[in-house]
């Protein structure tokens, strides 16, 4: 009978002996902590298993270092069951990663990391940015390969805040500094922006936004210069604007006096044209016409009652009766 079996049935078993039990349940004990040692150094150096979270992926890498490129090194998501003592699983974000580099210790990390380059001209300029990126969940043994970094940190405040710096400079040693503080500034940063993607294209980091945190900082002088340019420019063009809305006005009234001159001038040699029939029209005839028909308009509203004959300072005057 196995030691179980005299443990749950103590009176079956020969030569039983109650003083024998401690000792059973010592090997007992023993033995279940033989076992979990066991599994534990199994679990642990044998075989592991982890689980990989959304919005993160894993690569597999083989601890022997056998792995020679990107191709070879295993993506791996959701839960994954793997052996310590060949390979490990390093998890990377692919969630948009954001940084600022400031010198406002209250946005960026503890100490002041502003963004330095310098302008065609040699002027060095101070600014903030801030910068946003993501991993290509595909192209993560790519980045592997390339930087060996299991700590995205490292990467973010060291490679990509090189990359971004020199590509700052690179760009602005094409523009004046009036040009990046002012009305060029989009196309300046558009610019950088293509650069730094240029630059982590093969290694699959996406950039997905950059751009200066308020304005870029140069000599107090020199701000003074560009903004009271700008204002000038302002000004002169509110000028511009103000002289032609001017002449719009005035070429409008010459248009209105213009076309009112002639309307007068075509009336006019319509009237004349008019008259000019009308005296044209006036024959003996028709005079003569107009006087007998004058006449017949008289008689008929006469009222039989003769004319009254008054004298006056002109000698008589004959009124004709009122008709009724």
């Amino acid at each position: 009978m196995s030691v179980f079996g005299e443990i749950l049935n103590p009176g079956t078993g020969r030569n039983h002996d109650a003083r024998a039990l401690p000792v059973k349940f010592i090997k007992i004990g023993a033995a279940v902590v033989g076992l979990l040692i066991a599994a534990v150094i199994f679990f642990n150096y044998v075989a592991s298993i982890t689980r990989i979270g959304a919005g993160y992926v894993g690569v597999e890498i083989v601890l022997s270092g056998s792995q020679r490129g990107p191709s070879e090194i295993p993506i791996r998501t959701g839960w994954v069951f793997y052996s310590p003592l060949r390979s490990q699983i390093i998890e990377f974000p692919t969630f948009v990663q954001t940084v600022k580099w400031t010198h406002d210790l209250s946005e960026g990390r503890a100490s002041n990391e502003e963004m330095s380059f310098n302008s065609k001209e040699g002027m060095e300029i101070y600014s903030d940015v801030s910068l946003s990126y993501a991993i290509d969940p595909h192209r993560v043994p790519d980045f592997y390969v390339k930087y060996r970094l299991s700590d995205l940190d490292a990467f973010t405040h060291g490679i990509l805040r090189d990359v971004v710096r020199n590509s700052l400079n690179e760009v602005a040693s094409t523009y004046s500094v009036e040009q990046i503080y002012g009305e060029q500034k989009a196309e300046f940063l558009n610019k950088v922006q293509a650069l730094i993607q240029q630059k982590m294209e093969s290694v699959g980091v996406g950039i997905q936004q950059f751009g200066f945190i308020g304005a870029p900082r140069v000599p107090a002088v020199i701000a003074t210069a560009i903004t009271s340019k700008a204002q000038a420019i302002q000004d002169a063009e509110r000028a511009r604007n103000e002289l032609a809305k001017t002449q719009a006005e005035a070429a409008k009234t010459v248009a209105e006096a213009d076309g009112e001159a002639k309307a007068a001038v075509t009336r006019a040699n319509g009237e004349a044209e008019a008259n000019k029939i009308r005296q044209t029209s006036l024959t003996p005839q028709l005079l003569e016409l107009r006087k007998i028909e004058n006449q017949k308009a008289l008689i008929e509203r006469w009222n039989g009652q003769l004319p009254t004959v008054q004298t006056g300072n002109g000698g008589l005057l004959m009124e004709l009766p009122k008709p009724q």
